[in-house]
C-alpha cells in the first residue's frame, strides 16, 4: 500500500473518532499542528482550549496535539478540508494558496513596526482576511503573532550581494520564493521537518525564520550565523473546518471565537519573552547575530510591489495597510 495513502486512510480513522465527539452533552474539538510545546504558539492555543472551557462551563472542549502527533501542516490542513480534523495552525504564508489575497502579509517590509501590525491584523483588514478561505472549507478565527522573519545561513548575510546563488529554504509560498529570487537566491521550498537534515547534507544553504523558531527547531547547530533584516512579518492564523464550524451552536462559536480573541492577546505577551530569550540561547551557543542595515534589503525588493499594480484587489490592500495609523 502506497505510504502517503497509508497514512491518510490511518488519520481520518484516527481524527474521524474523535475530532468533534459528543459524550454525554460534552463537544470535544482535535487540534493538531507542528510546533514544539515550548512554543509560544502553542501555549496560546492550550491557553484558548481552557478558555473554552471555562466560557462553555465543560461543554466544549479543545484538544490540542503538538509537535506533529495528527500529521504534518500541509497534512493538517487537508485533513480539515475533508472534515477529518477540526482545528489546527498555518503560516499566513501557506493560507495565501487557499485565500490568495492573504500574501499581502508575505511582502517584505509590509508594517511600520509590530503595533502597526497588530492594529491590522486585529482590524477590519485582518478580520476580512480570515474568511476568505471558507470557500475551501477552512476558517480563520484568529492571528497568533510569529515574529519577524530572518535569514540564518552556514556563510554570513550581511548584504542582499551574500544571497546570491544561495539555496534559501522557503515555506510553499509563491511570494517567499519572488522574495528570494528579487535578492538573486534560488528559493527551495521544503517540509519544516526535513530542514535540519537538508541543512546538513547541502541540500540548501539556509533558511529564513523567527528566533524562536530558529532556536527550537536547533537549525542553530548547523547555521551559524543569523541576520536580523527581519524582512516579512508573517502571522500564524488559527484555523477550523467549516465542517465543524457549521455543526456548533452559535453560542458555542461564540465561546470559541471569543477564546481565540483572548489568547492571541496572551500569546504575543509571551512571544516577546521568548524572542529574546532565543536570541540570547543561540548566541551563547556560538551563532553570530548580524545586525545589517535593512533599508538595503527593503530597496532590492521593492520589485515586488510593481507586480501587484496589476491585481487592483491586493494593490489596494497594500494602499489601506499603508495607511493604517
Amino acid at each position: 500500500m502506497n505510504m502517503k495513502f497509508a497514512f491518510y486512510i490511518t488519520m481520518v480513522i484516527a481524527c474521524f473518532c474523535g475530532s468533534c465527539t459528543e459524550v454525554v452533552g460534552v463537544k470535544s474539538l482535535k487540534l493538531g499542528h507542528s510546533l514544539d510545546v515550548t512554543h509560544s504558539v502553542h501555549q496560546g492555543m492550550v491557553y484558548m482550549a481552557e478558555k473554552v472551557k471555562e466560557k462553555s462551563g465543560g461543554k466544549l472542549i479543545v484538544e490540542v496535539y503538538p509537535n506533529q502527533q495528527l500529521g504534518t501542516e500541509r497534512q493538517c490542513l487537508e485533513l480539515l478540508q475533508i472534515g477529518s480534523l477540526a482545528m489546527t495552525k498555518v503560516s499566513a504564508a501557506v493560507m495565501e494558496n487557499f485565500a490568495p489575497n492573504i500574501q499581502v502579509f508575505s511582502l517584505p517590509y509590509m508594517f511600520r513596526d509590530r503595533e502597526h501590525a497588530y492594529r491590522v491584523l486585529d482590524g477590519p483588514i485582518g478580520k476580512s482576511l480570515l474568511q476568505q478561505s471558507e470557500r475551501y472549507w477552512l476558517r480563520g478565527l484568529a492571528y497568533f503573532d510569529s515574529g519577524q522573519r530572518s535569514f540564518y545561513a552556514k556563510k554570513p548575510i550581511r548584504t542582499p550581494d551574500d544571497i546570491k546563488g544561495q539555496k534559501i529554504r522557503v515555506q510553499e509560498s509563491v511570494t517567499a520564493m519572488n522574495l528570494v529570487r528579487s535578492l538573486g537566491g534560488s528559493p527551495t521550498p521544503i517540509s519544516w521537518g526535513e530542514i535540519y537534515t537538508s541543512l546538513q547534507q547541502g541540500v540548501i544553504d539556509g533558511a529564513e525564520n523567527n528566533p524562536p523558531s530558529f532556536y527550537l527547531s536547533r537549525h542553530y547547530e548547523v547555521c551559524k550565523y543569523y541576520t536580523l533584516n527581519e524582512h516579512t512579518t508573517v502571522p500564524d492564523i488559527l484555523i477550523i473546518s467549516t465542517v465543524f464550524w457549521d455543526k456548533l451552536t452559535s453560542e458555542e462559536q461564540q465561546w470559541l471565537q471569543e477564546a481565540a480573541d483572548e489568547a492571541t492577546i496572551h500569546q504575543r505577551e509571551l512571544w516577546k519573552i521568548s524572542e529574546q530569550e532565543a536570541l540570547d540561547a543561540v548566541q551563547a551557543a556560538g551563532v553570530e547575530i548580524i545586525r545589517p542595515d535593512k533599508s538595503l534589503f527593503a530597496e532590492k525588493t521593492k520589485v515586488l510591489f510593481e507586480d501587484y499594480k496589476n491585481k487592483p484587489e491586493i494593490y489596494q490592500l497594500i494602499q489601506q495597510i499603508q495607511a493604517t495609523q
